[in-house]
C-alpha cells in the first residue's frame, strides 16, 4: 500500500514538470497522511486544461452515505480498480495526478518495521496515479476526495514491500487525465511498476511513524 508520502518540491518546479499555468504557494510537507489535503491535478472535462486541485486523501464514492468510508479507501489496487464498486466509476471518468516528491514504505524486520524513503534519482516531483470524486453529504457539505492506485513492487521495492504506488510516466499524463478515455483496456496498461533505474531508496528514522512529525528529519537517512 501507500500510506505516507511527501510533497517538498517548489511551486515553480511543479508548474514546469506538469505544465500548469498556475500553482499556489505550497508549504513543504514531509509526512502526508490519510485524511489530509493533498495536491492533485485533474481535468474536469475533455475540453478543459490541467487544473491544480486540493483533494482530501481517502476516496468517498459519490453514492456513500457516510464520509468515514474514505478512511478505508486511501488506496486502490490497480489489478482490480476497474471492477471494484468503490472505484470503477472514478476509474472511467475521474482520474487525477497526485503530486509527490517521494513516498515511504515499511520493511518488516524481526521485531519492528523499518521505514524507507523512496524518491526519483533526479529529485524532481512525480505523479502518482489517482482517482478523485466529489461527495455531497445529506446536510450539504461538499468534499473533493482521492485515492492512490498501487501495483506490484519493482526490483528496488521488492526487498522493502510487495506493493508500491503507481508512478505514471509523463508521456501518459494526457491519456490518464482525459475524461473521454474510458475504456479499461486503454488505461490498465498504464498501471505498471515504475522503472528501477529512476528510483532510489534509503532507510529513515521512525519519526515518520507519527503523522504529527512533519519536518526534514523525516527524510534524513536513519
Amino acid at each position: 500500500m501507500c500510506g505516507r508520502f511527501t510533497q517538498i518540491s517548489s511551486s515553480a518546479d511543479i508548474a514546469r514538470v506538469f505544465n500548469l499555468a498556475h500553482v499556489p504557494h505550497l508549504e513543504p510537507r514531509y509526512n502526508i497522511a490519510p485524511t489530509q489535503k493533498v495536491a492533485g491535478i485533474l481535468r474536469s472535462n475533455s475540453e478543459s486544461k490541467r487544473e491544480f486541485k486540493w483533494l482530501r486523501w481517502g476516496l468517498i464514492p459519490h453514492w456513500a452515505q457516510e464520509k468515514s468510508i474514505g478512511n478505508k479507501l486511501i488506496n486502490a489496487r490497480g489489478e482490480t480498480v476497474a471492477q471494484k464498486p468503490s472505484f470503477r466509476s472514478a476509474f472511467r471518468r475521474s482520474r487525477c495526478l497526485i503530486i509527490a516528491s517521494g513516498f515511504y514504505e515499511w520493511q518488516r524486520a524481526e521485531n519492528h518495521k523499518q521505514p524507507f524513503y523512496i524518491q526519483q534519482i533526479d529529485n524532481l516531483p512525480f505523479a502518482l496515479a489517482g482517482l478523485w470524486s466529489t461527495w455531497k453529504s445529506p446536510d450539504g457539505e461538499t468534499i473533493d476526495t482521492c485515492t492512490i492506485i498501487t501495483t506490484e513492487a519493482n526490483e528496488i521495492m521488492q526487498p522493502i514491500h510487495k506493493r508500491m504506488p503507481v508512478i505514471l510516466k509523463s508521456d501518459d499524463y494526457e491519456k490518464w487525465l482525459d475524461p473521454s478515455v474510458q475504456q479499461p483496456e486503454l488505461l490498465q496498461p498504464l498501471l505498471q511498476p515504475y522503472e528501477d533505474d529512476k528510483l532510489k531508496a534509503y532507510p529513515v528514522s521512525t519519526l515518520v511513524n507519527n503523522p504529527r512529525h512533519d519536518s526534514p528529519e523525516c527524510i534524513r537517512k536513519g
